[in-house]
């Protein structure tokens, strides 16, 4: 790997993640809301201290240690958790650099997938341990607290009915490549800036799937609820139409009436993950058109 191409994976991890930090989205931090435990500047310093790591990812070191020392880097810069699930989505993603056609980097990914190892779960539980993830049990099976005694891809199947970053790991990325890269990109022809189809993708996400976070949190019941108010928001237009951005508006400020436990955290990491699969494969640049302009928003 030359550096022109090192200097490409960093730039695309760390758009990737400013982009999603900074976008205006429902129950998520970003430009205008912080958490009590966590700022908008701790997340674009988090995406600045792990873009270096990913740039030397591909060919110097395996997927758990870059996972590991990504972490470890964010530690040391914000002092908390901010971005657990995409660097454990990127790791993978990252590995693939070279491979930027579609079926080439598909193919690719689920080899590299294959291949993961006993030592590969080892790095990673430790950096779970390190990042101390809110919502974490007990699992019934390899619980992080434990030395592991399958590979990680074998620890992320037993994860993946619960999880839906464990999950792309089970189905080689499958919900990222086939249904969130797509939302994102007809968001983007549709809206014409990044933070809408960003927006846009999170409401899809979050009407398809229960998050994973919000469900560790608060239980599967709770989850179920805030798919069902994303796909009314969604039912009444979503953004393109202001009865949808007043609805956006009103499951924003009931995502947030609790302190931060109902934060869709899961669904940003795979917003992240689909944003630098695009900036990948050349489907958006870091110079497309950003904001999204538009007075009833948030």
């Amino acid at each position: 790997m030359g550096v022109y191409d090192r200097t490409l994976i960093e730039i695309s991890v760390h758009t990737a993640c400013v982009w999603e930090a900074t976008s205006r989205k429902v129950g998520n931090v970003h430009r205008f809301a912080d958490f009590a435990d966590a700022s908008y500047l701790d997340f674009v310093l988090s995406a600045g201290a792990i873009m270096g790591v990913f740039g030397n990812a591909p060919r110097t070191r395996r997927v758990g240690e870059t996972i590991n020392f990504a972490v470890r880097h964010v530690r040391e810069t914000v002092g908390t958790n901010t971005n657990l699930g995409i660097v454990l989505l990127l790791a993978p993603l990252a590995s693939t650099w070279e491979a930027t056609h579609v079926p080439a980097g598909r193919a690719e990914l689920a080899r590299v997938l294959a291949r993961l190892s006993i030592e590969d779960a080892r790095h990673v539980y430790e950096a779970i341990r390190i990042a101390k993830p809110g919502g974490l049990g007990d699992a019934p099976e390899q619980d992080v607290r434990d030395e592991p005694t399958v590979t990680l891809l074998e620890a992320m199947k037993l994860a993946a009915d619960r999880d839906m970053v464990a999950r792309q790991y089970a189905n080689d990325f499958a919900d990222v490549f086939d249904f969130g890269v797509p939302a994102f990109l007809d968001a983007l022809a549709r809206f014409g800036s990044v933070e809408a189809a960003i927006i846009d993708s999170q409401l899809r996400w979050l009407a398809r799937y229960p998050d994973s976070l919000i469900a560790r949190k608060n239980g599967p019941a709770v989850a179920d609820d805030v798919q069902k108010r994303a796909a009314e928001v969604l039912r009444v237009g979503g953004i393109a139409t202001p009865d949808g951005r007043a609805a956006g508006v009103a499951l924003d400020r009931h995502l947030r009436s609790d302190g931060n436990k109902l934060n869709p955290g899961t669904t940003a990491d795979l917003i992240t993950a689909c944003l630098f699969v695009a900036l990948r494969e050349n489907k958006v640049t870091p110079s497309a058109p950003f904001r999204w302009h538009v007075p009833d928003w948030l």
